[in-house]
């Protein structure tokens, strides 16, 4: 039931949620041109279907539902031209990090205490949070878009799996070696 909190105002969207959805997105994508088309294609979507906004939730978690979606297609496009020598090379840098006859870490890179941020300091987080960009970056579309949706996202794995079409045994392969890419990214560039 629609009720006057949850009323669609589409002459208020941008006004109101531009700068939240860009943020949501940048968050996921990490290119300022896609996200901006995101949004823009978010409003569009929105204003299509209009007639089947239920009121069940508010404008804002509808919007955010529609660019979520809109987000997993970019995932799926990513993914899907993943291609073989990216993903072997991505493969061979993790490797690297491990003895072939142990499998223990390398000493070299064997994980070092990450420096924490005090929950007050601004800066340091916006810092953090650019040094994550550039690191989520440097992954694979596929690592990047498994990550983003298992961390940032909360999607259950089932979902992912089913969204970005790989097993769950490949989707494990593919958390494990994102984090350690991650990792190692941040031991070079945070502390």
């Amino acid at each position: 039931m629609i009720t006057e909190s949850n009323v669609l105002n589409p002459h208020q969207w941008v006004s109101q949620y531009a700068d939240y959805l860009y943020l949501y997105a940048m968050m996921r994508i990490n290119n300022e041109d896609t996200a901006k088309d995101l949004v823009q294609e978010t409003f569009l979507a929105a204003l299509e279907k209009v007639d089947k906004f239920e009121g069940k939730s508010t404008e804002r978690t509808w919007l955010t539902a529609i660019l979520k979606n809109k987000i997993i297609d970019v995932y799926r496009k990513r993914a899907s031209g993943l291609t073989v020598n990216s993903a072997y090379e991505a493969e061979q840098e993790t490797d690297d990090f491990f003895d072939e006859d142990t499998g223990h870490w390398k000493a070299k890179y064997a994980p070092q205490p990450i420096a924490t941020i005090d929950g007050q300091d601004v800066l340091l987080k916006k810092e953090f949070n650019g040094i994550l960009q550039m690191c989520l970056a440097k992954l694979p579309h596929l690592w990047r878009s498994v990550f983003t949706m298992k961390h940032l996202d909360d999607a259950a794995a089932a979902v992912i799996c089913s969204e970005l079409r790989v097993t769950q045994a490949n989707f494990w392969v593919i958390i494990h070696r994102a984090k350690v890419s991650l990792r190692a990214c941040l031991q070079k560039n945070w502390n």
